[in-house]
């Protein structure tokens, strides 16, 4: 009779093979073997349902799709990078470090590779995956857990470095809760192949590897992501309980990381100065090329964890670990034409028209030339030679002229708009022409091109040569009639398209209804307002009534919301021809009122707790360094206590909290007769 042990003796046959394959790259069997061995489980656990785990291997790929992503809190916040992109800054991060360490004779650091994919979350308890989510804000993030799991480099169950049982009788020497981050990649090999399937069936391609990842893991099907082929690399700790039976170093950190079946780029290197992490970037930038993945620098880290401990963080970034960027590439191309593009704003971009030369990865045809006052001081014009690079190894711009086209004339900027022919005005403190009219088409078809991109409400199939023929046959006035407009009869008959491509376009466009509150706020195209700004919103905010009822003052007062974006917002939803948009969109069912997430999350938060908001009305500014606490913690806690946060002082404030350097605004919080506080002060108001 079929035993329990049989099973799982099985699955960890198929778990080791997996480890040989994904993080040693030394398969022991061929793809046939291992098929085979899948087959077996598959048919054994159809035999008996009852002895199928959650963990077991033939679990990876969910059956239905999802409805929506749910928000996740992190366990350690996911704060960002510091940026440098010179030696000379290199060596003064060095140097900060060195004078916040006086005491420490040894300081050593780690050196990885800065994988260009999406940053994700895993966690693990008692060894087993539990949880995956994005980045997210920092402090929360979406939970794309069924996604993660069809990625096979990912282990759903850790493979145990000691297999003897531990307390509890878990058998292994997993921690109980392990939170790793990483970063979930496509190779180029797999990138090649996905968009030659999509240029097959007439969708648009990806950009480049980047954004196929990112655009993989917010795909509600996980059946579809499995098929995306992606993989991942391990490389930081977010939250481990007992710490101290785990390695207290970096480097030790990776290597058991691999040990447990954790897949992590082996290209890292421990140094023992900054001169040697130096002449380490040096060597990977010229290597680059020889991967099969993206990578765009090196990242730096404090291998002592007692050392990162005492260095801790700023509200935005760890002090203790720095990106080393690699310098843009470089071309040298021809310029054969400059087109006047019209922004979904109303700007006026000009844009070189490039003979097409390959560049990191892509071939270049397009670059942008910022605005008109630049082309006239880089003194730029038609059939000239220029030199032009990717800008963060994304956007293609023009850095100079390097050969001038003989006989040339020189290039004037334009008087009115190139498609509706309004005149074009120059705003007072501006560089950018801009286009003042509201009803012109070309403005409305950028308009719902970021409505419907990826990154806003992700609507499948309406690519730019759609959008360009429904407004053109006056399907589309606005976004709205997105959903209120198209049906299979007027869609069916355009262009490149047919019956099979419209019903997947009607349902691409059913599903965006669930993409949540923030990428909506994203998609209404508010000048100001991007990814990050429409979450931190989202989380104030659980509908568009509340929007249209809050003032400037409310919104500056809302912490990484300024003035200028508080503005923007509130003239928003207060003009007459958008709350009209509005009006058609809760018509056709896209804006669901709900309750806040911060409501939400304040409220489990209590429960789990029992705090009383006894900071209520209350507003806080934080300045300085907190020792006890990260500026994300500082801040999340005043505002379960019932309390507001902003990053600048007014007469409204009521509290600055003052931690170690605290900078000008200690002197300016002097001058308002602001209250301030220390740390100190500051936890014994709060307990």
């Amino acid at each position: 009779m079929l035993k329990m042990q049989d099973i799982e003796k099985l699955r960890n046959l198929i778990r080791e093979h997996d480890y040989k394959y994904y993080v040693e790259n030394k398969p022991q069997i061929s793809d046939y073997e291992y098929d085979l061995l899948m087959q077996r489980l598959i048919k054994l656990e159809k035999e008996n349902p009852s002895l199928v785990t959650p963990d077991s291997p033939t679990q990876r790929v969910a059956g239905r799709p999802i409805k929506e992503f749910t928000a996740v809190r992190h366990k350690t916040p996911m704060l960002s990078i510091e940026n440098t992109y010179s030696p000379q800054e290199l060596r003064k991060f060095d140097q900060r470090i060195r004078k916040n360490l006086p005491d420490d004779k040894k300081i050593e650091y780690v050196v990885e590779l800065k994988i260009d994919g999406v940053s994700v979350s895993l966690l693990y308890e008692n060894g087993v995956f539990k949880q995956g989510s994005t980045r997210g804000d920092g402090l929360y993030g979406d939970d794309i857990t069924l996604n993660l799991r069809t990625i096979k480099a990912i282990p759903l169950h850790l493979r145990s470095v000691n297999p003897a049982p531990a307390r509890g009788g878990v058998k292994g020497d997993f921690p109980r809760v392990l939170e790793l981050r990483g970063e979930v990649y496509l190779d180029h090999q797999n990138f090649s192949r996905l968009n030659k399937e999509r240029k097959k069936n007439g969708e648009e391609v990806f950009a480049n590897p980047r954004n196929a990842a990112a655009g993989s893991l917010k795909l509600l099907n996980p059946q579809i992501v499995a098929k995306r082929k992606l993989s991942i690399w391990l490389h930081s700790l977010g939250y481990l309980e007992k710490r101290d039976k785990f390695p207290q170093s970096q480097d030790g950190f990776l290597k058991r990381l691999s040990e447990m079946g954790l897949r992590v780029n082996s290209n890292f290197k421990l140094c023992s100065s900054i001169e040697e992490v130096l002449k380490y970037c040096n060597y990977w930038e010229k290597k680059k090329k020889e991967l099969n993945y993206d990578t765009d620098g090196m990242v730096i880290k404090i291998n002592s964890f007692a050392q990162q401990k005492r260095l801790g963080a700023t509200s935005r970034s760890p002090r203790w670990v720095i990106a080393y960027k690699f310098s843009p590439e470089q071309a040298v191309t021809q310029i054969k034409e400059i087109k006047n593009q019209v922004g979904r704003t109303g700007v006026i971009t000009p844009v070189a028209i490039l003979e097409p030369i390959p560049l990191a990865g892509s071939t270049i045809s397009r670059a942008t030339l910022h605005n008109y006052d630049d082309i006239v001081r880089k003194d730029i014009s038609v059939g000239d030679k220029v030199i032009i690079e990717k800008a963060g190894e994304i956007i293609p711009e023009v850095i100079k002229v390097v050969h001038k086209k003989q006989g040339r004339k020189k290039f004037s900027s334009p008087r009115v708009c190139p498609t509706c022919k309004s005149k074009l005005i120059k705003l007072e403190g501006e560089v950018a022409l801009r286009c003042n009219n509201a009803a012109c088409p070309a403005q409305l078809k950028m308009r719902i091109r970021h409505f419907a991109a990826r990154r806003a409400m992700d609507i499948e199939g309406l690519g730019a040569a759609i959008i360009n023929q429904l407004v053109d046959e006056g399907l589309l006035r606005d976004y709205a009639d997105i959903y209120l407009g198209l049906n299979l009869n007027n869609l069916k008959d355009l262009e490149r398209m047919g019956e099979k491509s419209a019903q997947n376009l009607l349902q691409g466009i059913k599903d965006s209804k669930n993409r949540g509150f923030s990428k909506l706020i994203y998609a209404l195209g508010i000048r100001h307002i991007g990814e990050h700004s429409a979450e931190i919103l989202a989380e104030r905010y659980s509908n568009f009534e509340e929007l249209k009822k809050t003032n400037i003052e409310e919104l500056t007062a809302i912490f990484e919301i300024g003035e200028i974006a508080a503005e923007s917002v509130y003239n928003f939803f207060h003009n007459k021809h958008n709350l009209e948009i509005l009006g058609k969109l809760a018509q056709a069912k896209v804006i669901k009122v709900r309750k806040p997430k911060t409501a939400r999350l304040a409220k489990s938060a209590r429960l789990e707790n029992r705090k009383p908001r006894i900071l209520q009305g209350k507003r806080f500014v934080f300045t300085g360094s907190l020792e006890k606490y990260s500026r994300f913690e500082a801040e999340d806690l005043v505002k379960k206590l019932g309390g507001s946060v902003s990053s600048s002082l007014s007469k409204n404030t009521d509290y600055l909290i003052a931690g170690k350097d605290p900078g000008s605004k200690y002197a300016k919080a002097k001058e308002l007769k602001i209250k301030i506080l220390s740390e100190r002060e500051f936890e014994g108001m709060i307990k």
